[in-house]
């Protein structure tokens, strides 16, 4: 493969995040030719109407989407939807503009497909990106892909004061999400992980829904309107966890998701276990701290979602949508059968990163193309 080479011979030698935002560069430059974002659109995006999928009262063409970290700050989604992506979710936006950890922050480890990052939720802020949002949201060439919207909190306010800041950026923000995350999993913003508990993770969630439900998001604007939706709608509110909770808490979880009438649960984000990788020492060690994502978290995040999913079937078997949390998995998928496996466990979407840095711009097509002659499920 073209990408595979170019990988090999002429990335791997720059720098990962000066790659990333050289990639960037070029699908934003891209996709501002007349006409090119609409006509890769047509032509890459998921086009079988049996990949279709109707989840979070949205309609998806697809059930494949973009992670939460790959556009922070939300200046590429036509972009990545030209390229396949059936939703882009954009973030993590704190409440406050930050520059993130320190560089180097983001790292390869080839042998093991995967990729380790301490970012430390570098974005421009949820003002500013809310006005990101609102101006694409008047553009008439926009295209219509659903858009998450994912928010965590500010390194510098206090745990005491968390509640306020994901509050603030919910405000903000909410008008302009077809869905709104809450992350409390990232490993890489101090005690964040540590909101995740029930105890801490219950006020935390009823807050932030209060203000999304005091936001009434006009259908006919939002990015996903279509025919026989109703004008207006509540914007869906979900919560990504980490695959480093124990069992007990990831079922803690699913109960409290229930409790509150959560809309979904992403599992899961990043994880901070190096066991079982198969590069050297030398090359973890030289990665350092942070969120591993990528191949080696396949197997944890697959247990976490089947963990959820059985608890959510038998406290709350799939009768009607609204009535189960909505699953979205995300962790070490690479290929079409990982998307299978994680649907057939539970989940209604699945959403990649890694896999899309080490697959290259046509990953996306790739996946949705080989799931349609798979038969989807």
């Amino acid at each position: 493969m073209l990408y595979r080479r170019l990988f090999d011979s002429a990335l791997t030698r720059v720098d990962p995040e000066a790659a990333h935002h050289l990639a960037m560069t070029a699908m934003r430059a891209a996709a501002v030719l007349p006409g090119a974002r609409r006509v890769a659109w047509r032509r890459m995006s998921p086009r079988d109407p049996e990949l279709a999928v109707d989840a979070l009262g949205l309609r998806f063409p697809g059930p494949v989407g973009v992670a939460a970290g790959f556009d922070k700050n939300a200046v590429a989604i036509d972009a990545l939807g030209a390229l396949g992506f059936a939703f882009v979710e954009v973030g993590t936006v704190t409440g406050r503009a930050q520059s993130g950890n320190p560089k180097p922050r983001l790292h390869r480890l080839v042998s093991d497909r995967a990729i380790v990052n301490r970012m430390g939720f570098n974005n421009d802020g949820a003002a500013a990106v809310a006005a990101r949002l609102a101006r694409r949201r008047r553009r008439r060439s926009a295209l219509p892909v659903v858009v998450g919207v994912n928010i965590g909190k500010t390194k510098v306010v206090p745990e005491s004061e968390a509640i306020a800041d994901y509050e603030a950026s919910a405000r903000l923000l909410a008008p302009y999400a077809d869905y709104l995350v809450v992350n409390v999993s990232s490993p890489n913003t101090p005690g964040l992980r540590d909101l995740q508990a029930v105890d801490h993770l219950r006020p935390l969630l009823s807050a932030v829904r209060r203000q999304a439900d005091a936001v009434t998001v006009n259908r006919a604007e939002s990015s996903v309107g279509g025919p026989g939706r109703a004008p207006t709608r509540r914007v869906p509110l979900l919560v990504k966890i980490a695959p480093d909770l124990s069992d007990d808490d990831v079922l803690a979880v699913a109960d409290l998701a229930l409790e509150l009438g959560l809309d979904g649960i992403i599992a899961t984000n990043t994880t901070i276990s190096r066991d079982g990788l198969s590069s050297t020492p030398g090359d973890v060690e030289r990665a350092g701290a942070g969120g591993l994502s990528g191949a080696p978290l396949a197997k944890r995040a697959l247990e976490v979602l089947l963990l959820l999913s059985t608890r959510l079937d038998e406290k709350a078997p799939a009768t009607g949508e609204g009535h189960r949390p909505t699953l979205i998995a995300a962790g070490g998928i690479e290929n079409a059968h990982d998307v299978l496996e994680r649907l057939r466990a539970g989940a209604t979407l699945v959403q990649a990163y890694t896999a899309f840095v080490y697959g290259g711009p046509a990953w996306p097509m790739r996946i949705h193309r080989e799931l349609a002659e798979l038969g989807r499920v």
